[in-house]
């Protein structure tokens, strides 16, 4: 089976010489952890044998008119590829199946096309530079391109808000990534040899449908053909070779088990085990692994484990993430990755039959509707369900930056997710939104950059266009009956699970951020997050560690919600460490971590 592979490229005007000096030069110098795997070169000198590369082809104008542009691309981590689309320069694949890409580059008409199928499974990016635009399915391909690599305030900001950066922006400064569901369209002057702004094009929308299906009967039978139809595709290249399924115990991991396990599927389980930490969500795996016959693997997760996997998992992940569940993610994906190269996962169930968010919003939705006066409107009451740094702008970051932050607005960056017009109920726009942010800037891009990264193939039964389109045609009370979520899908597969797993209310995965952080990485916090190292990068207070401990920066960031701060800030910062490879400041000892918890802990009653 073929690996998992990245691309780098360019197209436009421009010498020749210069570009192909330059891609040999990035290529040559690839920083160990984007693991490229031995290949060959095509268009390259003889010394690139070796480090993984293949160029799919090139084309190059000999005419002095700038009558067609160049172009060439290289693959990273490629062992033999798929045949090229018609007019396709390159395409990436996140599950293996290569019936279609889900980020492809198209030269049509003399025009450039970036595309991105709507679920967001694999990131596409870009940059300009002079009348050449470079492209590459990571980031961190594109960094030496730049002349200089510079934070992006705006990245910066949307990260803080949402644990994640919004698209088009990228925490990078002239870098941007093309939406999910979207093309960006370049055209080329062949007269003048420059190019014109791009256009970005919608090609996938999702939209509620004009009638409502509201007989229970008929959805639970359409559901399941939909569900078994789904499985079916994503198994049409498998033979005898087992696969791998994350299991959590939740609805929807035990929902694409079962769906394995019925097709005929050789299925392994892997699920996390916290131990005596967090909230314990093996028992509820085991009972799924039992009732289904198949085996399951515990990976254990510890403070140790963590801690080594920390900085390989930022380098993974090729953005920033500040969700605690992306290094417990990485090492399930580490330890499947000695049995399988196929790993399927639930991801996408919870926007696609309105998973736990909804039921609080609902209640701001009609609440808002009914006091159009209130304080808050309601995508204000939707951004804070990120539960992030929103709201606490003038305590988090230093005065240059919060002046650059002030005609920025997180709420613009949910305008058009939020629509109306696609979506007039409320509950199918709260769908939408969730398909659009959460899943497609989010959840996955990081499960294929985490599975990637250890060579496996990521499917998503959930991210299928027919079943996802049909959803949008659910009215509301079958995807949420009274208190019970997802109700539609527990009525569907009630028979292919036991009881008490479909019916359970959803709680999430308990990773133990706010325990890790305040006893097992108490001093690495000093480490981590150093005053000095704060003060140098010029963005957020150099104190803010010592605050969020302390209870100081804001009444909503307690409990849980200290450790999910902390991690974000954490994560930021190795990702400017170990990406960005920006130079580690002189620490100082400005800060209560290298103390003993207790010992700080009786210092602060002292002087209170």
């Amino acid at each position: 089976m073929v690996i998992p592979h990245h691309f780098l490229g360019y197209w436009g005007y421009g010498a020749q010489q210069e570009l192909e000096a330059l891609l040999t030069s990035v290529v040559e110098n690839l920083s160990p952890n984007l693991s490229p795997t031995r290949g060959e070169a095509l268009n390259f000198p003889p010394s690139l044998p070796g480090k993984g590369v293949r160029g799919l082809k090139s084309q190059f104008s000999a005419q002095e008119n700038y009558s067609l542009p160049i172009w060439n691309v290289v693959y990273i981590g490629l062992d033999g590829n798929p045949p090229p689309q018609q007019n396709q320069i390159a395409a990436i694949f996140a599950s293996g199946l290569f019936s279609s890409p889900d980020a492809w580059v198209i030269q049509e008409n003399n025009c450039l096309i970036l595309g991105r199928e709507p679920f967001g499974r694999v990131p596409l990016y870009w940059t300009v530079q002079g009348q050449i635009i470079w492209f590459a399915s990571q980031l961190q391909l594109l960094l030496p391109i730049l002349q200089q690599s510079e934070v992006s305030i705006p990245g910066l900001y949307g990260y803080s808000c949402f644990s994640y950066v919004p698209t088009p922006l990228t925490p990078i400064n002239q870098v941007f990534a093309v939406t999910a569901g979207t093309e960006l369209v370049w055209q080329s002057d062949r007269q003048s040899g420059k190019l014109q702004t791009p256009e970005s094009k919608k090609i996938h929308s999702w939209r509620e449908a004009s009638e409502q299906l509201t007989d229970e009967a008929t959805a639970i039978t359409e559901l399941q053909t939909l569900l078994k139809n789904s499985i079916e595709r994503q198994i049409a290249d498998l033979k005898d070779e087992p696969v791998g399924v994350f299991l959590s115990g939740g609805l929807d991991s035990s929902v694409v088990a079962a769906l394995l396990v019925q097709a005929g599927v050789k299925v392994r389980a892997y699920t996390l085990d916290f131990g005596n930490a967090g909230i314990p969500e093996y028992p509820y795996s085991e009972q799924v692994a039992q009732f289904l016959k198949i085996p399951l693997v515990k990976v254990p997760v510890t403070p140790s484990s963590i801690k080594n996997a920390l900085i390989p998992t930022v380098q993974a992940l090729d953005l920033p993430f500040g969700d605690g569940v992306c290094v417990p993610l990485y090492l399930l994906s580490e330890r499947a990755s000695q049995e399988t190269q196929v790993i399927f996962n639930g991801e996408g169930g919870d926007q696609l039959f309105a998973g736990w968010t909804n039921k609080p919003l609902i209640a701001a939705g009609v609440y808002q509707a009914e006091n159009p006066a209130g304080q808050e409107t309601f995508i204000q009451q939707y951004l804070r369900t990120f539960h992030r740094l929103g709201g606490y702008e003038s305590q988090v970051y230093q005065p240059e930056v919060y002046a650059q932050i002030q005609n920025l607005h997180p709420e613009d960056w949910l305008l058009t997710a939020l629509d109306r017009n696609e979506c007039p109920s409320l509950l199918h726009r709260l769908r939408r939104a969730s398909l659009m942010l959460k899943g497609a800037q989010n959840i996955h891009p990081r499960a294929t950059a985490l599975g990637f990264v250890h060579g496996l193939w990521v499917r998503s039964p959930f991210c299928d266009l027919p079943l996802a389109e049909w959803t949008f045609r659910l009215s509301g009370e079958l995807c949420l009956q009274g208190a019970c979520e997802k109700y539609i899908l527990k009525r569907a597969v009630e028979n292919w699970l036991p009881p008490e797993i479909v019916w359970r209310q959803k709680r999430g995965m308990g990773v133990p951020l706010t325990s890790w952080c305040l006893n097992d990485f108490w001093h690495q916090l000093g480490i981590w997050l150093n005053p000095e190292r704060l003060r140098a990068n010029n963005h957020f207070y150099p104190h803010i560690a010592a605050q969020i401990v302390e209870g100081n920066l804001g009444a909503a960031i307690q409990g849980r919600r200290i450790g999910e701060t902390l991690w974000l800030l954490i994560m930021w910062q190795l990702w400017r460490s170990h990406v960005l490879n920006e130079e580690i400041t002189k620490q100082s000892w400005d800060h209560p971590f290298w103390l003993h918890r207790w010992l700080w802990r009786n210092f602060k009653r002292w002087q209170g």
